[in-house]
């Protein structure tokens, strides 16, 4: 009998490892996932992305596991970093088969391997090519002594602090002193994948209509308040109901805030500086008929915001975009205060950990200060736009205190026009046992410029500060 046509066929597993390898050694010279995996193939890529995405929530332990058995590591990068990612993935599929089954939690970032098909495969992955054949033995030789020794070898490598909580040396200090009780949970929090949650965009739908059309698609969801909704599962987008038709974009519950706390209001003239990729600029835009301007300094970065407004059906002759520096007023400012700023500042995205896990091992400690000596740069030209009595609303995806709350407290310092307004301030991701449905890290905080209360074009005056 013939195959049936319409059958998926499932890409070899040394093929998904060896293409996760190449993405792990690209994170470990400087390039973010999100660089590289948009150019592995269609049909490898979701199995690709999950399997790296994995391997760096475990890099830590990986590696120290690989310096317990070999304490130098293969001097070729491709084969460091297939060793890597199979050590990542046995240790899972190890885990796994040692579970109660009929009570542990099924894996929400990664398939269940068997575990002699993760050594099988990975040996396969490193004889397919030619400039890891010479490093295949070796390959096989550690991942079988990984399977017989692991308790002691995980007991040896967890001694290194990077191993236990899979996060650099810096970054575990930093929380630690910023979050004394909390550090632990941060860190933890931080290992689990976010949930998908969507914004509903209702110009074109609404919170019911969308749990109602999810339903009836088979998907799980609930509305976690506002215009958000919570899948049960992530899925690709174009396989939930309304994606094309602008029903939601995809946005935490955490930065869902921005556009709330900016609380647009028909005829107001608002600026979105840093707007990229245009989930804050779609949410102003979906809230109220404002006039909108929509800054960033990456042209491409721009361009997503197009798109994404087009396929909302929020473009119009009242919404503008520009590549430009936030930071350089003088090239882009025609010199009409704006009732609104929204600075979506560049930062860390420490925050943002549990979506993008790369983001732990591409930060050094010198970032932190660096990044906030261009929030400030920024955030002090941007209020030179801001009309007395507008507002300029301040958010960062991160949670060290250098680029949140200390920023705000300084920026005070600097504007002795300024006045700080109610605001959520710094928004921690932490999560429960078994679960991990809370918001990513942001900061907010939100500034008056003291001066008679700026007229919008409507001819009402705004003072709200949109969250209490």
């Amino acid at each position: 009998m013939p195959d049936n046509p319409t059958r998926q066929i499932r890409p070899p597993l040394s093929d998904i490892l060896l293409a996760s390898a190449k993405c792990v050694q690209a994170v470990l010279s400087g390039r973010s996932l999100s660089d590289s995996l948009p150019g592995i193939g269609h049909e490898l890529r979701p199995a690709v992305q999950a399997i790296s995405f994995h391997c760096m929530r475990r890099l830590g332990l990986a590696r120290e596991m690989r310096r317990v058995m070999v304490p130098r590591s293969p001097p070729d990068a491709l084969a460091d970093a297939l060793l890597l990612v199979a050590l990542a993935v046995l240790d899972t599929a190890l885990e796994y088969a040692g579970a109660d089954h009929d009570t542990a939690p099924a894996r929400r970032d990664l398939p269940v391997y068997a575990v002699h098909t993760v050594v099988d495969q990975a040996v396969s992955a490193a004889a397919r090519q030619k400039k890891l054949q010479p490093y295949k033995n070796l390959l096989n030789a550690m991942l079988r002594r990984f399977v017989r020794e692991r308790s002691a070898i995980l007991a040896q490598a967890r001694k290194k602090t990077e191993a236990l909580w899979n996060y650099p040396e810096w970054w575990i200090q930093a929380l630690r002193g910023a979050y004394p009780g909390q550090w632990k949970a941060l860190l933890d929090t931080g290992n689990r994948p976010g949930p998908m949650t969507l914004r509903v965009n209702t110009r074109r739908s609404s919170v019911p209509h969308l749990l109602d059309q999810l339903a009836a698609a088979g998907l799980d969801a609930r509305a976690a308040g506002g215009q958000a909704v919570v899948l049960d599962s992530a899925r690709p987008v174009q396989a939930v109901p309304g994606f094309g038709q602008g029903w939601w974009s995809v946005q935490d519950a955490s930065a869902q805030k921005a556009a709330l706390l900016v609380d647009p209001r028909p005829g107001m003239r608002v600026l979105d500086a840093c707007a990229a990729p245009g989930g804050k600029t779609a949410h102003l835009l979906e809230l109220a008929d404002i006039d909108l301007l929509a800054l960033d300094a990456d042209a491409a970065r721009l361009q997503r915001v197009a798109q994404n407004l087009e396929r909302l059906g929020l473009m119009s002759d009242r919404v503008s975009l520009r590549c430009a520096d936030a930071a350089d007023p003088a090239s882009w400012w025609d010199g009409r205060p704006f009732d609104a700023v929204l600075a979506d500042v560049p930062c860390t995205a420490s925050g943002i950990v549990r979506r993008h896990p790369d983001i732990r091992w591409l930060r050094q400690s010198p970032d932190v200060p660096a990044t906030a000596a261009l929030q400030k740069k920024i955030a002090d030209a941007l209020w030179r736009v801001v009309a007395p009595g507008g507002r300029l609303v301040y958010v960062t995806c991160s949670v060290f205190p250098q680029e949140g709350e200390q920023q705000a407290r300084q920026f005070l310092g600097r504007h002795a026009d300024a006045r700080r307004l109610s605001a959520p301030g710094q928004i921690l991701p932490l999560a429960g046992p078994g679960q991990s449905d809370g918001g990513d890290g942001f900061f907010y905080a939100q500034f008056a410029k003291q001066g008679p209360v700026a007229e919008n074009s409507a001819g009402s005056a705004h003072g709200g500060t949109g969250l209490q």
